[in-house]
């Protein structure tokens, strides 16, 4: 009787759990159906990324694109650097250049060198003249550089001609095709303009900045570069109108009148004891290194010649004595600035320094300015030989010899330096003698005499940049012999 109560107490618990059980699912069912679609967002745990997609380069080309890889750390120069130098020959150069980091250092005897704390990026420049210079990237190894010979085949270009368009193209179109490979430039002219827009203070000062400013000279650096063309500054130095006028307390004076004394040309110049003077061109000379020029050429680096001498008055004592200290001087103190900058230094001597044991008047003789030169460049253009040579009373009847001998003299007196020669050849007409025309025959015996003389290159004057293109060798043919 009793188990009868017990079983069906049990069922009802079990009947009440499930309906319990059913109700609880109906409102967790409802409750999902009902709320809010945000809310159902927020409650999922988690939501598959989409696929990537493909990069533009990739939908183009159907190729992924390629990622930078990371440059290599470049080489630097290790503590203690040593080389040598030799030329084609692999026989050693003694006295080249080796310039890093703003100094300049020599080979020995043997063409060595040894250099110690080198900025460990810079690369060096090695120069000797009568060779292409050589640039030098950090490597860690030994170093043995072989220096090619450079003969340089100058044309001159003016201030005005090198401003002027269709003269500065006729030039370049005649070094395109002869045997031409280099221009001098006017960066200081006679007149003391400035070629370019320069950023010397005193320059600006005294109103240097010419009226032929030559406004894209970047450009035709860069277009002179690009053709291979070696590029000379030249700077006339103490003839100098422009600072002279502005400045009289750096000129020298005229006695009569207590102004600038002026030459033939009447033109002013500076006074070549004045050190403020020798200061003046190095700064026009940094410049013109600064612009690209592989070379820095002074001309006018002399006393003058002409107008009334006896009226000059300089700051100091004019004589045999002091002349040639002075020229040497500057000259000296701008191969010590100019040199570590990686360019040749070079002088323009009247020719008749090669004969003369004294210092012709005008402070200049070969021994005195050898050690401090890269290159002299002798004028050595017949008519300008008015009193004739040894051997040769009318020069303009004889170019080859008057040429040839000149050069070989200066390079017997200068032969225990490292300085070359390199002449100024006649283009022009004579003004001295007969009047002749110097045409192919003229122009090609001087270029005969320097070769055989041994001078490295030569350049062409005319002072109205009109060369005689028939007398140069052209590319052509130089290459055939080669």
């Amino acid at each position: 009787m009793n188990a009868a109560p017990v079983s069906s107490r049990r069922r009802n618990i079990l009947d009440g759990s499930y309906t319990l059980g059913l109700l609880i699912v109906a409102i967790l069912i409802g409750y999902g159906l009902l709320s809010p679609s945000g809310l159902a967002r927020a409650t999922t745990l988690a939501r598959p990324y989409p696929a990537p997609r493909p990069d533009a380069l990739y939908e183009l080309t159907g190729r992924p694109t390629e990622r930078a890889r990371p440059e290599p750390p470049r080489p630097t120069w290790p503590k203690m650097v040593s080389g040598q130098i030799l030329d084609a020959n692999r026989a050693p150069i003694e006295g080249a250049s080796v310039v890093a980091g703003g100094v300049e250092h020599v080979t020995d005897a043997e063409g060595k060198f040894t250099l110690e704390g080198l900025p460990s990026d810079a690369p060096l420049l090695v120069k000797r003249p009568g060779f292409a210079k050589v640039t030098v990237p950090p490597t860690r190894d030994a170093l043995e550089i072989v220096l090619k010979p450079q003969t340089v085949r100058a044309a001159y270009l003016t201030y005005y001609g090198v401003g002027d368009k269709g003269i500065r193209t006729r030039v370049l179109d005649l070094a395109a095709r002869t045997e031409l490979n280099a221009v001098v430039i006017d960066v200081k002219g006679d007149r003391g303009w400035i070629l370019y827009r320069t950023e010397i203070p005193q320059a600006l000062a005294v109103g240097a900045q010419g009226p032929s400013t030559l406004k894209d000279f970047d450009a035709l650096m860069a277009d002179l570069k690009a053709r291979g063309i070696y590029t000379i500054a030249r700077v006339v130095t103490f003839k100098d109108n422009i600072l002279a006028n502005a400045r009289p307390d750096l000129a020298i004076i005229d006695t009569r009148t207590g102004k600038p004394w002026i030459d033939n040309e009447k033109l002013a110049w500076v006074d070549p004891f004045r050190e403020e003077v020798w200061s003046y061109n190095i700064a026009i000379a940094r410049e013109a290194v600064a612009r690209g020029f592989d070379e820095v050429q002074f001309d006018y680096v002399r006393f003058p010649t002409d107008g009334r001498l006896s009226a000059a008055k300089y700051s100091g004592p004019n004589n045999k004595d002091t002349r040639l200290p002075a020229i040497a001087g500057f000259l000296g103190r701008a191969r010590r600035e100019l040199g570590p900058l990686g360019v040749f230094v070079a002088a323009d001597i009247f020719g008749y320094t090669a004969f003369n044991e004294n210092d012709t008047d005008i402070g200049q003789r070969i021994e005195e300015l050898a050690p401090h030169l890269d290159y002299f460049c002798p004028m050595v253009y017949p008519s300008g030989y008015h009193m004739g040579v040894p051997g040769f009373r009318n020069p303009v009847q004889h170019p080859y010899e008057v040429v040839h001998e000149s050069v070989r003299l200066i390079r017997q007196r200068s032969a225990s330096t490292r300085v070359r020669v390199r002449p100024w050849l006649q283009d022009f007409k004579d003004y001295a003698f007969d009047r002749r025309i110097f045409g192919v025959t003229e122009i090609r015996a001087q270029i005969k005499g320097a070769d055989d003389a041994g001078a490295v290159g030569w350049m062409l004057w005319n002072p109205r940049n009109d060369y005689t293109a028939a007398a140069l060798r052209q590319k052509e043919a130089l290459a055939a012999t080669k």
